[in-house]
């Protein structure tokens, strides 16, 4: 049997508090493989840096700056990689189970796919798996806490579009499905998500950029009706809110 490949683990934060001990904690403990921990820290002024000083020995890089935003710091976390796979862990998201890499690698070391995505359920109850169906115009298709991509998809494709805020990961995926890359959906729970999040909480910012994500590679006649539908999602979103806040 071949040997398990490599994995780099990144996780970017800014201030993420007690929950980041829970992040690198669930890494820490995978059983039967060790994989290369990056945390790319913005500069946190919450402690971070002197908690993750102390544990620089378990980190294969670290670095603490200011940054331009999320995806920047995950180029970052890309740039200093040397595994085969990437991950990236959310700073206040954990592994779903001590097995969790063992059983990817697993997978990894038996296709010849470009990502390998399993599924990432949040602490509300909602979970998030690759269809069988991919429909790539309609919304972002990959939920990243479940992804494991090919660093070298990376380097053939270029990273991720730091100008986007809340959907470069959506502009990304597009980008590899558009140049053929194969996503293998796998039965296996990878994350455990916290809830709000940027992307999660409803702002128009997020609509907005899945707009501009799918103008840059459909036409305008196929994207309109997806368009019409995000921001009716949005509208949704925002009722929902403000029917929470009056019962309270």
């Amino acid at each position: 049997m071949s040997a398990a490949p490599t994995l780099s683990v990144i996780v970017v934060c800014r201030n993420p508090g007690p929950r980041l001990a829970s992040a690198l904690d669930s890494v820490w403990e995978q059983r039967h493989v060790t994989p290369e921990v990056i945390v790319i820290d913005g500069a946190s002024t919450d402690g971070t840096v002197a908690w993750l000083e102390a544990r620089r020995a378990r980190l294969g890089a670290f670095v603490s700056e200011p940054d331009g935003g999320v995806y920047e710091a995950m180029n970052k976390g890309v740039a200093r990689a040397t595994g085969e796979w990437v991950y990236f862990l959310g700073s206040d998201d954990r592994l779903a189970g001590d097995m969790v890499l063992s059983e990817v690698g697993n997978w990894m070391r038996k296709t010849e796919a470009g990502v390998v995505v399993g599924e990432a359920a949040f602490d509300d109850g909602r979970i998030y798996k690759l269809r069988s169906q991919v429909n790539t115009i309609a919304r972002n298709f990959v939920h990243h806490q479940g992804a494991f991509y090919r660093r070298t998809l990376f380097e053939e494709n270029g990273g991720f579009d730091a100008s986007l805020a809340v959907q470069a990961d959506y502009d990304f995926n597009v980008r590899l499905w558009k140049g053929r890359v194969r996503f293998k959906p796998i039965p296996l729970r990878v994350a455990a998500c916290g809830i709000g999040g940027v992307s999660d909480g409803g702002d128009w910012r997020v609509y907005r950029e899945e707009i501009t994500v799918r103008h840059r590679y459909f036409s305008v006649a196929r994207s309109l009706p997806w368009d019409a539908l995000a921001v009716l999602r949005w509208g949704r979103k925002q009722f929902v809110r403000g029917a929470r806040r009056q019962r309270r």
